[in-house]
C-alpha cells in the first residue's frame, strides 16, 4: 500500500511539473495572449500611486568608472556648459547614500550637454530595479536635466512589469559631486497599472 501511494504521489508530482512547464513555455512562446489579457483588464484596474526613494551613483574616473564619452562637437572643451558632449551610463541604484549602501538596481542611458548658455543635460534612461518587490521592472525618464539648480524635477515617461503605463516625476538632488564623480539623490513619484 505504501508503494501505491508513492507510485501516485510521484505522478502526481510529474504532471504538476509538466502543467507548471507547459504554461511556462506557454507564456514564453505566446507573450501576446498575456498582454491582450492584462489589457482587457485594464479598464477594470485602478491606478496605483507609487513612490521610490533612491541615490545614483557616478564614477567618472578609475577603474570603477560607470560612464564612457562616446562624442563631443569640435568646440566641446572650449564653449563653457560643454556644449554637444555625450555620454553614455550604468550607475549604481543604491538605497542609502553611501557606496555600500544596498543595491535596487542600476541607471542605464545616456546624456549629452544640450545648452550653450548653462550647464543642462538632455537625459534618456531607464532605471532597471534588480531587487525586492520591483525587480525586473523599469521606468523610463527622458528630460531636460538642469544640474546646477538645487532641485530638478525630471519627467517619467513610461514603465515595465509592475510600473506598465507609468508615468510621473522625479525629483533629483545632487548630495555629493567632485572631479572624481556625484551621488544623486532621486523622489520619484509614479501612476500606474
Amino acid at each position: 500500500m505504501e508503494r501505491v501511494g508513492t507510485i501516485l504521489f510521484l505522478n502526481l508530482l510529474f504532471i504538476t511539473c509538466l502543467s507548471t512547464q507547459l504554461m511556462v513555455q506557454s507564456a514564453i512562446e505566446n507573450p501576446r495572449e498575456n498582454i491582450d489579457q492584462w489589457y482587457q483588464n485594464l479598464p477594470h484596474a485602478q491606478q496605483k500611486l507609487t513612490m521610490l526613494h533612491f541615490y545614483l551613483h557616478e564614477v567618472v574616473f578609475g577603474p570603477n568608472r560607470t560612464l564612457v564619452t562616446v562624442a563631443n562637437a569640435s568646440n566641446t572643451s572650449t564653449t563653457p556648459p560643454y556644449f554637444g558632449l555625450a555620454n553614455i551610463f550604468d550607475n549604481p541604484l543604491t538605497k542609502g547614500p553611501k557606496p555600500g549602501s544596498k543595491l535596487v538596481g542600476r541607471a542605464q542611458g545616456l546624456y549629452g550637454f544640450s545648452s550653450q548658455e548653462e550647464v543642462s543635460l538632455l537625459t534618456a534612461m531607464n532605471f532597471v530595479f534588480t531587487s525586492g518587490k520591483h525587480s525586473g521592472s523599469s521606468l523610463t525618464v527622458l528630460g531636460r536635466n538642469p544640474i546646477e539648480q538645487s532641485v530638478r524635477e525630471l519627467p517619467i515617461i513610461a514603465g515595465t512589469g509592475v510600473f506598465r503605463l507609468a508615468h510621473g516625476f522625479a525629483l533629483v538632488k545632487t548630495y555629493f559631486l567632485d572631479t572624481s564623480g556625484a551621488i544623486v539623490e532621486y523622489n520619484v513619484t509614479i501612476l500606474h497599472y
